[in-house]
């Protein structure tokens, strides 16, 4: 799998529709080889400041691109699609199932991500499955119970639990990382995050403190790729309106709102 990783301050603005130029179609042959070895499912995760784009055939990943876009994913996106499909050859119409980071992050990248898998499933027809970063992150650890962890800054964190079969164990939520530890099941279990380093202090004193902790790659894409492949070879084939974000929690203007 080729190593890459982008900065997203240099890329250029191009447009998203300009993907939908130009599609070619796949000789029978081809389609019947491809067919055999698996869907071909474009995977992109826009919901933090790094994010990641992601080939997949079947379970294999074919190519992944870190990306680092501190200011947003909104200029940046569409061409590292396009560097990502023309490096492999891939034409967007051979895409099968497109896949997207439903949340929890940023509600802004987490509305991009959407946006972009909404808009191209749909002008091609084709399914599209939203998948939890949490979930994607339970990936990367092993064990009965998998306990993902992602900084939701303020002072908060957003944690799902999962078992062996990643399955939600209890609901995703946003809290206090001390809370949450007091709300987690009893046994044992596995921590998974990308960066633990904010955390490791408040396990201290506590029945998790001898825990294993787990350390995920950063680009995601890969794992939510691998999820979304699995629901689609399960017969799964979600309309890409139903797409819905995965926020967790309330924004900051509807906070204001009710107030």
């Amino acid at each position: 799998m080729p190593d890459q990783s982008v900065s997203g301050t240099t890329q250029s603005p191009l447009r998203g529709p300009g993907l939908l130029t130009g599609l070619r179609t796949r000789p029978a042959r081809q389609r019947q080889t491809e067919a055999a070895s698996g869907p071909l499912v474009l995977a992109i995760d826009t919901t933090h400041e790094f994010g990641s784009l992601a080939l997949l055939r079947g379970t294999e990943t074919v190519d992944e691109v870190l990306l680092h876009a501190p200011t947003g994913f909104a200029h940046v996106l569409y061409p590292q699609l396009s560097r990502l499909l023309d490096r492999n050859g891939i034409a967007l119409g051979s895409i099968d199932c497109f896949a997207a980071a439903s949340g929890p992050g940023s509600f802004t990248g987490v509305r991009v991500g959407l946006a972009c898998v909404k808009g191209l499933a749909e002008a091609l027809g084709k399914p599209a499955v939203a998948v939890s970063n949490l979930q994607a992150l339970a990936t990367f650890a092993f064990g009965e119970a998998r306990a993902a962890v992602i900084d939701a800054r303020r002072g908060d964190i957003y944690g799902g639990v999962y078992d062996w079969r990643l399955r939600p164990t209890a609901p995703e939520v946003v809290a206090k990382f001390p809370v949450w530890l007091d709300a987690l099941p009893a046994g044992d279990l596995v921590f998974v995050s990308t960066d633990f380093t904010p955390f490791h202090a408040a396990l201290a004193g506590t029945r998790f403190e001898k825990f294993l902790v787990v350390t995920a790659e950063p680009a995601l894409a890969g794992a939510i790729g691998r999820l979304a492949v699995a629901r689609y070879q399960a017969g799964e084939r979600p309309d890409p309106a139903s797409l819905d974000a995965n926020y967790v929690r309330r924004s900051d203007a509807e906070l204001f709102w009710k107030e």
